[in-house]
């Protein structure tokens, strides 16, 4: 199992709209992630800095390069680009975290 922890950013007035688009999230969204092997996702708020702090666990890095090439996240990066900082290609400015503890 890989862990991977990465940051972006929404805007500060969109905190809820981000929030609401989460909790509404497509059911094809969710099966693409896990056809993709995520697990154990999860994504919080910092509400006084905008960042969001996404965690999620694979086992398999390179069908996790896979996801954002398919139609479904394509989709949902369109969806998503008017709520949060984004690239170009609409998908989310992310920066990667690296581990340095963990305990079970």
């Amino acid at each position: 199992m890989i862990r991977k922890a990465f940051i972006m950013t929404v805007y500060p007035d969109m905190h809820e709209e981000y929030e609401r688009r989460h909790r509404e999230i497509w059911p094809e969204m969710i099966e693409e992630l896990r056809n993709h092997g995520a697990k154990n996702y999860s994504i919080f708020l910092d509400k006084e800095t905008n960042q969001l702090f996404g965690y999620l666990e694979i086992d398999d890095e390179e069908k996790w390069k896979q996801m954002p090439l398919t139609e479904t996240n394509q989709k949902w990066w369109r969806y998503m680009e008017p709520v949060m900082i984004t690239n170009p290609d609409a998908s989310p400015v992310t920066r990667e975290l690296s581990e340095v503890f963990h305990m079970d």
